[in-house]
């Protein structure tokens, strides 16, 4: 298939042979402490054929975490496990950022450390249900975070992201998307500050911009990517005026020479292409409007690198198909995720899925 996705790019200091990109993706195989496991290894090796890997979100903080296997980065035996991952997708020719994620009021108490409670830029809960090691359950009234707590945050981050270095990987995303804490001091409905962490657009986008900062001072802004969702509804947040607050937040960010802006399409095709004219290094978009996940939507891929965007990031087709740059690139059909697998387990529905080439040896 002749299509600029196979185009080389460059990804702050990074050259990539391709411009696809593995989206995060939470896959719960952590161990309880949230150290990554020799299957995250083997797993994120299997799909080092992609120009990038972003890894799943991981929490800088225990108080950050999202759930049961989600993966941390705030302790040496974290650090350990990600080197683990880091060598093994090196080893197969790949290149891995993990994202830096809080979850903010997503967090439920019951996989929280005792004493630890979700926490937010306001007290007000989330319309939505968690996961838990019990099953789905409702979200729960945040604790609000003190000016003092939330200057914590930044710190927490900045030394997740030394720990990112410290273990080989090629550098941070910070997660300022899809409903958790950034989103949440982002956006009006949940945060509800009148201090200098909110009130207004520059209030709400200051405590991102301070981790970003932050982050990028403690391992070079080359190392750093921002993740954001402008109007994207996930988690109970909203949005109300997305083209104030992602304007302000992309043109103060303009300028700190991040390797790259991950975009989440959420149906603002006016501000996505203002965010374009904004942001003067590489953009990463994930178009989750046309979820271009097979052979047949790869055109609005190619559509997206058209208006302006340098990569794109797939996340469904590398659930189920370690070789998805190859199926895309042959125009192959592709394997069809196994639903039982997609959130915990074992190797079934996560590392077990055949290649072409092991599924033309099968069959011969």
């Amino acid at each position: 298939m002749n299509s600029p996705l196979f185009d080389s790019a460059t990804v702050g200091a990074l050259t990539v042979p391709n411009r696809i990109v593995m989206a995060p993706m939470t896959r719960s195989r952590a161990a309880s402490d949230g150290t990554p496991s020799a299957l995250m290894s083997t797993y994120y090796a299997q799909r080092a054929s992609a120009g990038l890997i972003i890894a799943e979100g991981t929490h800088p903080t225990a108080a950050g975490r999202l759930g049961p296997g989600v993966p941390g980065l705030h302790s040496d035996a974290h650090r350990r496990g990600w080197s683990r991952v880091a060598d093994a997708v090196h080893d197969a020719g790949g290149r891995i950022f993990v994202q830096l994620m809080h979850a903010g009021r997503l967090a439920h108490p019951s996989f929280l450390p005792d004493g630890v409670y979700p926490v937010a830029p306001s007290a007000i809960a989330a319309r939505a249900e968690v996961y838990t090691a019990d099953g789905r359950r409702l979200a729960v009234r945040p604790q609000q975070l003190t000016g003092a707590q939330t200057l914590t945050i930044v710190e927490d981050f900045a030394r997740s992201a030394e720990r990112a270095m410290a273990a080989g990987l090629d550098g941070v995303e910070i997660h300022a998307a899809n409903g958790y804490l950034l989103h949440q001091f982002l956006a009006e409905n949940t945060n509800l500050r009148t201090d200098n962490w909110g009130g207004t657009s520059e209030g709400r986008i200051r405590l991102t911009v301070d981790v970003v900062r932050a982050v990028a001072a403690a391992i070079g802004p080359h190392r750093v990517g921002l993740r954001i969702s402008p109007g994207n509804r996930f988690g109970d947040v909203i949005d109300y005026d997305p083209h104030t607050t992602y304007t302000s937040l992309v043109q103060e960010l303009a300028q700190e020479g991040l390797a790259y802006l991950h975009l989440v399409e959420a149906g603002h095709a006016d501000l996505d292409d203002r965010i374009r004219a904004l942001w003067p290094s590489a953009l990463v978009v994930s178009p989750t409007l046309s979820r271009p996940d097979d052979v047949t939507k790869v055109g609005a891929a190619d559509a997206w690198l058209r208006r302006g965007a340098d990569l794109i990031a797939f996340g469904r087709g590398f659930l189920a198909n370690p070789d998805f740059v190859e199926r895309i690139r042959r125009g192959a059909p592709l394997n069809a995720p196994e639903p039982i697998g997609i959130y915990g387990g074992d190797h079934r529905g996560y590392t077990d899925y055949p290649t072409l080439e092991q599924a033309h040896t099968v069959r011969t």
